[in-house]
């Protein structure tokens, strides 16, 4: 095996480690944030709506919602660390490219009803196109990039 080939190997196993590493870190953050959105609605949920971008919110028993969506959030939080520690990287990645129509909706939701432009696209957008990208890195992941061979 030739230098060349080996500096060549050692560049894209270290790629695709940086790859990885990046793919992980968008979904752990990804994860513990939408987690802790869900946490804000079950024990605080007032400190934690006006976050959301819409201009008015749901009182009395309507206020429920805030339950239903906080646990929602939190097991939206969870799933894909569970997959993420379980070494499931394709599965993560394909739920996390179907994940990525809930900031989407709540980017088109919030603009529909009149509320914040900047939260729209700068909470619910950002996140969406961090959802996208953690989901592209990991479904073009190499099944195991250090086994592949020049044979």
């Amino acid at each position: 095996m030739s230098s060349t080939t080996l500096s060549s190997r050692s560049t894209s196993g270290r790629a695709a480690r940086a790859r990885a590493l990046t793919a992980d870190t968008l979904t752990v953050l990804i994860a513990l944030g939408i987690g802790y959105v869900g946490v804000g609605y079950l024990v605080t949920p007032d400190s934690i709506v006006s976050g959301f971008g819409l201009p008015e919110w749901p009182h009395g028993g309507a206020s429920a919602f805030f339950s239903i969506k906080g646990i929602r959030d939190l097991a939206s939080g969870i799933a894909p660390l569970v997959l993420l520690f379980t070494g499931q990287r394709r599965a993560l990645g394909w739920l996390l490219l179907v994940d990525v129509l809930i900031p989407l909706d709540d980017a088109i939701t919030v603009l529909s009803h009149h509320g914040s432009t900047a939260t729209a696209l700068g909470i619910h957008g950002a996140t969406a196109v961090g959802v996208a990208v953690a989901a592209g890195l990991l479904l073009t992941e190499r099944r195991n990039p250090a086994a592949t061979t020049d044979a």
